[in-house]
């Protein structure tokens, strides 16, 4: 029986996809089956988020068993030639070397905690040199500082990772390690450059900064491999047969570029999920990082490093959850682009979605999310309206920022990601960018792209021109603004620029 089928596991911030591709013809490949499981999120303090590693593995096996039975059960996993993984980036995981037992919550991206840890940092002079190294800015957003604060606050997870009993890892890290039954402890480039441990620039976990941050050994970090190749395989897994290849992994974002094929210089993303990330491809080049923007590895593979340019926003479809579930606005995510198109707001009213803190270009963990400029007569409809705007408005201020560090603007912005079916936010966008917006024929890129590149791992493409001819556009957003309507964005976005201001001086005062 020709195994046709490449098994996507995209593990994400509130619930983990499982999406078959059938590649039976490489070059056309078409999403034959998906099915998406979310699971708890949990606070335990104030902006603390944490993810129970069980319930993420039980959503993971749910999502594979469910979307198989549509395909045929059994017969279907039969099929299944590789496995690709992608994965919500930062959230750190400590877990036990030989059963893969969790010994605490996940810390998630999302997680403020070891805020004071980061600050404490800057004022001893560590940002400059981290920044050289990882090109990151120094902020609780990534691993290595929620590393710190387990250190320093959970003993029994030191001591452990001390006597070598327990092991450090993304959740890419953590997810193989349970389908190789323990096996393999790995991770790939792309998951390893954002855990601020990694050096982007000799390919490497870097001994200083394990220093800096107070990881107990570099024993306890997993090896770090080429994004598309053989990670291990399958075995004592409920959901899915022994010896099946996991043969690619990258980390969501990356993913997503890769499945929006976009693989030369200067070709651009964006992702419209729980947040807004704008990846850009800067080939072998590892551009400084500047202006709130991040430098970052985009993948390994043939031995050498590809980087992008990442500018992200925490929130962008979770700003219109946020308005759905605690606001009851709306009955469902999807009903906002037709409430928002019966509304008005910039640029008399702004909402500055910044509910995790503000993120690039910004960088302000202490700021907070506001709604401003209401008036009597303000609608649920305004509000739902510039909630959408507030997203494009943020993704307005990354590809600024991009433009500064490399003086030439976006020449089309291909978009994915939940929130990329809205056709009035993504029209919104081509006008504020004033570039064509391409949404692709299928807008889960992420799945897709590490669908992709498991199989490339596996040699079902030779080579990355096959995924370039994969993709295919489903419709693209040209700007309609006149000049008149040019002016008004320009006003628009001034009055977002006080508007950022004041929940950044908000959050400091507060």
């Amino acid at each position: 029986m020709a195994k046709n089928l490449l098994l996507s596991i995209d593990q994400g911030t509130t619930g983990s996809t499982a999406l078959f591709l059938d590649i039976s013809n490489p070059l056309q490949p078409f999403i034959a089956a998906k099915a998406t499981c979310d699971f708890p999120q949990h606070f335990p303090a104030a902006g603390w988020v944490e993810h129970d590693l069980n319930q993420i593995w039980e959503s993971v096996c749910q999502a594979i068993s469910t979307a198989a039975e549509a395909l045929g059960g059994k017969s279907a996993l039969s099929k299944i030639a590789g496995i690709g993984i992608s994965n919500q980036r930062e959230t750190i995981c400590v877990f036990d070397r030989k059963d893969s037992t969790p010994l605490c919550n996940a810390i998630v991206w999302q997680c403020r905690r070891s805020t004071n840890i980061c600050q404490d940092l800057k004022a001893k002079g560590f940002e400059s040199v981290i920044r050289q190294k990882t090109g990151l800015v120094l902020d609780p957003y990534f691993s290595a500082s929620k590393i710190s604060w387990l250190v320093q606050n959970n003993p029994a997870v030191t001591e452990a990772l001390k006597s070598g009993r327990a092991v450090l890892g993304t959740i890419d890290c953590w997810l193989t390690h349970k389908l190789t039954n323990a096996v393999a402890h790995v991770t790939e480039a792309s998951n390893a450059s954002r855990t601020m441990l990694f050096n982007i620039h000799t390919d490497s976990w870097d001994d200083e900064l394990l220093k800096i941050f107070n990881v107990p050994s570099k024993a306890c970090l997993p090896s770090v491999r080429e994004s598309a190749g053989i990670f291990g395989v399958t075995k004592n897994v409920a959901c899915l047969p022994d010896g099946i290849p996991i043969s690619g992994i990258v980390g969501d974002q990356q993913a997503a570029l890769a499945g929006q094929a976009c693989f030369k210089v200067g070709e651009a993303k964006c992702t419209f999920g729980t947040g807004a990330f704008l990846l850009l491809n800067t080939g072998h080049n590892a551009i400084s990082p500047g202006n709130g923007i991040l430098t970052t590895v985009a993948w390994k593979l043939n031995g050498k490093l590809t980087y992008a340019l990442e500018g992200s926003s925490f929130i962008a479809g979770a700003a219109v959850q946020f308005i759905r579930d605690q606001f009851n606005f709306l009955e469902f995510a999807r009903d906002s682009e037709m409430l928002a198109q019966k509304g008005s707001a910039a640029p008399e009213l702004y909402f500055v979605p910044a509910l995790a803190g503000l993120s690039a270009p910004w960088w302000e963990p202490t700021a907070r999310g506001a709604i401003l400029g209401m008036h009597r007569g303000t609608t649920k409809n305004d509000v739902i309206r510039a909630a959408l705007e507030g997203i494009a408005l943020q993704v307005a201020d990354l590809a600024r920022a991009m433009k500064t560090l490399l003086g030439e603007d976006l020449k089309v912005l291909r978009v994915d990601g939940g929130a990329a079916a809205n056709n009035f936010l993504m029209q919104f966008q081509a006008n504020l960018l004033n570039v064509a917006v391409d949404r692709p024929r299928d807008i889960e890129s992420t799945a897709v792209g590490a669908a992709l590149f498991a199989g490339l791992g596996i040699g079902a493409y030779k080579n990355l021109e096959d995924l370039v001819a994969s993709r295919a556009s489903e419709k693209l957003f040209a700007p309609t603004a006149l000049p008149e309507e040019q002016q008004r964005i320009q006003v628009i976005k001034q009055g977002w620029l006080r508007a950022v201001e004041a929940v950044k001086i908000f959050g400091k005062n507060n």
